[in-house]
């Protein structure tokens, strides 16, 4: 179980890093060659394919294992049992019962003294 965990957590972080490379290789709707000419409609230069070149499949294909990395993780964190906590192992002693000799010894301790002086 701990294979799939790492092998999940790889697929997502590679997934990750490839949307971020990916995001930053393509260029805005705006950085075609028709708007630095001043033409509104730059997205209709090469046509309707160009649009959905290779980058942008490729992100929507990383985007998807990174989705799906994403699910598997959160399904596996909530079928996992939780971790053993500092104090689950601590063993609780109980105090000895009071008995009437003890109460009345704490008694007379904690009662003050009077002082009486010598006639």
């Amino acid at each position: 179980m701990q294979t799939f965990f790492t092998l999940v957590v790889v697929v997502q972080v590679l997934s990750a890093l490839a949307i971020i490379g990916l995001v930053l290789l393509q260029h805005g709707k705006g950085a075609d060659m028709g708007a630095s000419f001043g033409s509104g409609a730059s997205g209709s230069l090469f046509g309707a394919t160009g649009s959905s070149n290779f980058l942008s499949r490729s992100t929507g294909v990383a985007a998807a294992l990174f989705f799906a990395a994403t699910l598997l993780l959160g399904v596996n964190a909530g079928n996992r049992k939780p971790a053993a906590g500092v104090m689950d192992n601590v063993s609780v002693v109980k105090a000895a019962p009071v008995t009437n000799a003890a109460a009345a010894t704490a008694s007379a301790a904690s009662a003050p003294a009077t002082n009486q002086i010598p006639k």
